[in-house]
């Protein structure tokens, strides 16, 4: 089961809260019917979502990795934005979503979850 880590949400928490975060979810789904519950669960989730101000940017099923290496790949890719830490931290402790997130999790066999901020000079 996929858990956060508390030293590594209070870390990324403890930082300046002036920026969008996007999150990027990397996920393997449970083989018994896991894909189809982490549908459910956005479906859930969007109207809360959108309260903090959040908006999925992507989403996407995993094709084969193309890099040598271990990386195993994953069955899908989820890319939210955040408009700062705060929203994600509201969200996350929000009661409508903690039931949301039930759903979620029992979909999800393992899931690597990445906040990122805007790397300038890109784009």
């Amino acid at each position: 089961m996929a858990e956060l880590s508390p030293a590594a949400v209070e870390a990324f928490l403890s930082e300046a809260d002036d920026t969008p975060i996007v999150m990027l979810n990397l996920i393997n789904f449970e083989p018994d019917g896991g894909r189809e519950r982490y549908r459910r669960y956005h479906q859930i989730a969007k109207p809360i979502l959108a309260r903090f101000g959040a908006q999925i940017l992507f989403g996407g099923d995993g094709l084969p990795v193309l890099t040598a290496g271990p990386a195993a790949g994953w069955d899908a890719a989820v890319l939210v934005q955040y408009p700062n830490r705060s929203a994600f931290k509201n969200m996350i402790a929000d009661p409508e979503y903690q039931e949301a997130f039930k759903v979620g999790i029992s979909a999800i066999a393992d899931i690597a979850l990445q906040p990122m901020k805007h790397m300038s000079g890109l784009i």
